[in-house]
């Protein structure tokens, strides 16, 4: 994930609960929350369907409707839907804002809102 994001990167969660943060900034915040997360184990992400690209006009700029599949230790197998809007440049993630669906990624870990 390190050379995913660049040094400067920010992710940003439009869409958040309380107690998650709503925005990462630089890389090592961003690629530390990430494998907080994988090792909590709540989600695994096995692969990710691409629905769509849309162009933005902005050569560095896409937007991608997609589903994260994977399987949850309380639900069983997921597919969890949501859109970025991702901006990249020299190779790397500067700007990376995640749209996911809140009420779907709750249901995947056995949550109610």
């Amino acid at each position: 994930m390190r050379r995913v994001y660049a040094l400067d990167a920010v992710h940003e969660f439009p869409f958040t609960l309380p107690g998650l943060p709503s925005r990462l900034a630089g890389r090592d915040e961003i690629v530390n929350w990430i494998a907080a997360g994988w090792q909590a184990n709540l989600l695994k992400y096995e692969r990710y369907r691409t629905l769509a690209i849309h162009d933005t006009g902005d050569p560095e700029t896409i937007i991608v409707e997609q589903e994260a599949i994977g399987t949850s230790a309380s639900t069983g197998e997921f597919a969890l839907p949501n859109i970025l809007v991702l901006t990249v440049r020299n190779g790397q993630i500067v700007h990376l804002r995640d749209y996911v669906n809140i009420p779907a990624a709750a249901a995947a870990i056995g949550r109610d809102l």
